[in-house]
């Protein structure tokens, strides 16, 4: 485990030394670097020498700051810090749910550097559309009147913390109201009995996405986490593909 510290945020980080593209992984809301995929992928780049990091936002695992701070923005600078300062030469970004937003961010901020994208059950703009557009006026008068909101989760024995700080910043970094600026190689994978991505969402990105190169994956026994042994060898081979030729 190693830190780099920006804007005062530690964040925590694991590098794996190889041939390039670099592969880099974004986990999901509430998730961290030590996730089935994140892990998944540290085993495949060892065994055939691709060089890899992974890491945790601020407010995640073993990073520095309140979780409850964060916000979209604030993740996608964690992330470029990371790039900037760890990851090496061309990029594959990777991205597991709202790590897919964050992704795709980061893949715009440095498209000279990004050789292709791959998304598990992405989720761009979350906080907009499966959130705040689908709160009840209830939630939406709670969040207003003490700026956090306890939603139920299924992935753990806590509640999601959903602040509004982290609703409305979200707002600043919308992707499927415009094109996105990106002709790299995209792929994405979906579950289609994903209950917290709706299924359409995939070919919505591919529908804005500039790049021609983008295919789908869907799993028709998919969930969320698109975590089984056979979904985890079906990423490993979709960054072995758009990877191409170490070198």
């Amino acid at each position: 485990m190693d830190y780099i510290t920006h804007k005062d945020r530690k964040l925590a980080y694991k590098k794996l030394d190889g041939k390039g593209p670099t592969v880099v992984f974004f986990p999901g809301f509430m998730s961290d670097m030590e996730g089935s995929k994140a892990v998944a992928l540290a085993e495949f780049c060892k065994a055939r020498g691709q060089a890899y990091v992974r890491f945790d936002y601020s407010g995640h695992g073993q990073s520095g700051g309140d979780f409850k701070d964060g916000t979209i923005g604030a993740w996608a600078e964690d992330a470029a810090a990371i790039i900037d300062q760890v990851a090496e030469g061309a990029l594959i970004l990777v991205g597991s749910s709202m790590g897919g937003w964050i992704g795709l961010l980061s893949a715009l901020k440095r498209k000279e550097r990004v050789k292709a994208f791959v998304g598990l059950a992405a989720a761009p703009d979350f906080t907009k559309e499966l959130c705040w557009d689908k709160y009840s006026d209830e939630v939406k008068a709670t969040l207003e009147r003490e700026g956090i909101y306890y939603e139920a989760c299924d992935y753990g024995d806590d509640p999601y913390p959903m602040t509004m700080i982290l609703l409305k910043e979200g707002n600043d970094h919308l992707l499927l109201d415009k094109e996105i600026d990106l002709e790299c190689p995209v792929r994405l994978m979906q579950g289609m009995r994903d209950p917290d991505v709706p299924p359409v969402t995939a070919q919505r990105i591919s529908d804005k996405l500039k790049s021609e190169d983008v295919v789908i994956t869907y799993i028709k026994n998919g969930d969320h986490r698109l975590s089984t042994n056979v979904d985890l060898k079906r990423l490993c081979q979709m960054v072995k593909e758009v990877s191409g030729e170490l070198t």
